[in-house]
């Protein structure tokens, strides 16, 4: 739009108006990385440790990805316009379901009730007072725990998940390496159920009051740092499938992963359906806590078996850890 100025001898001068426009090179400078990385998490491209580790930051990226848009339309140039909508769509298409959820099943809420707790301690130094206090107040049949070292153990029971939890499947170590399931049920580990690769992954099998039968598995693969991006590979290959009959199973813990690794979204494709994203809470962030720094990304999960509904997804802060805390309220089918 251009505006109009008489002058003092009856003349007029008219002056363009400065339209903003951003020159082709920048756009497709701006736009190629965001394309290249869609292609990458689209495609489960992501080999070796650092693009591992970087793959987590996707819902970053799709979120940054707009700037392009802009910057392309501005350039009013249609090939590179194209190419930084796409790309916006690629990654929108893997990020945003997470923060919908899935239509709730019919009849769901009828079926036997079972909530999971999976807590990360950190070299055992997660506040036992708090995940007991979590555990008086949303009542768990399970917590799935990671990083349990003998001491952890020591004071989670004096603070009172002895008399919460009495029965238990420990492998607790003074190391990162140390895992353990508590129950409110009478358990039975589950040794050969899977090959354990990485941290300590107990299994155990539980039978509700009723007669519903529950296989769980205490998840902790490796971290994708340096050479162990293969032991973390190998390791989530390893866990073991849902089955589609039998006992239900549930695999609860640290996987070192998000939904935007392909390694994850494979585990989740053996007759998986992950609560977080099942729930429009597969975005919130359970790692790194405790820190300057909010949570920033999603590694911890609860993966229950596709003939389980999820009922509710929660996620906690527990000070001295630096995973947060996820209790998950499920519903199995009723035994017939």
């Amino acid at each position: 739009m251009n505006t109009t100025t008489e002058t003092p001898v009856g003349g007029v001068i008219v002056t363009p108006r400065r339209r903003l426009r951003v020159s082709g090179k920048l756009a497709w400078l701006a736009v190629t990385p965001f394309a290249a990385w869609a292609v990458w998490r689209m495609g489960g491209l992501e080999r070796g440790s650092f693009p591992a580790q970087i793959m987590t930051a996707t819902p970053y990226a799709a979120a940054g990805s707009l700037l392009p848009v802009l910057l392309s339309v501005l350039s009013r140039k249609k090939a590179v316009t194209v190419v930084a909508l796409a790309t916006t769509a690629a990654l929108g298409t893997g990020v945003l379901p997470r923060a919908f959820g899935d239509v709730p099943v019919a009849g769901a809420a009828s079926g036997v009730p079972f909530t999971v707790m999976t807590s990360n301690l950190f070299f055992g130094h997660g506040d036992a007072r708090t995940i007991v206090d979590l555990v008086r107040r949303n009542k768990p049949d399970v917590l799935s725990t990671q990083e349990l070292t003998p001491a952890a153990v020591t004071e989670l029971d004096a603070a009172g998940l002895k008399d919460l939890m009495p029965y238990r499947h420990l492998q607790d170590e003074w190391s990162a390496a140390g895992s353990g399931i508590f129950s409110r049920h009478p358990i039975t580990p589950l040794d050969g159920l899977f090959p354990v690769i990485g941290h300590n992954m107990p299994a155990a099998k539980l039978t509700l009051p009723g007669g519903a039968q529950v296989e769980l598995v205490d998840v902790h693969t490796l971290p994708p740092l340096g050479r162990q991006v293969t032991q973390w590979t190998e390791g989530l290959r390893a866990l073991p499938s849902g089955p589609s009959s039998g006992p239900f199973r549930i695999l609860a813990g640290d996987f070192n992963a998000s939904l935007d690794h392909a390694e994850m979204r494979g585990v989740v494709a053996r007759g998986y359906r992950d609560a977080g994203d099942v729930t429009g809470r597969g975005l919130t962030p359970t790692w790194p806590a405790g820190r300057k720094l909010p949570p920033m990304i999603t590694i911890d999960h609860v993966l229950a078996d596709r003939r389980v509904s999820v009922l509710d997804y929660q996620v906690y802060t527990v000070p001295r850890t630096d995973h947060r805390t996820v209790i998950t309220r499920l519903s199995l089918p009723a035994p017939r």
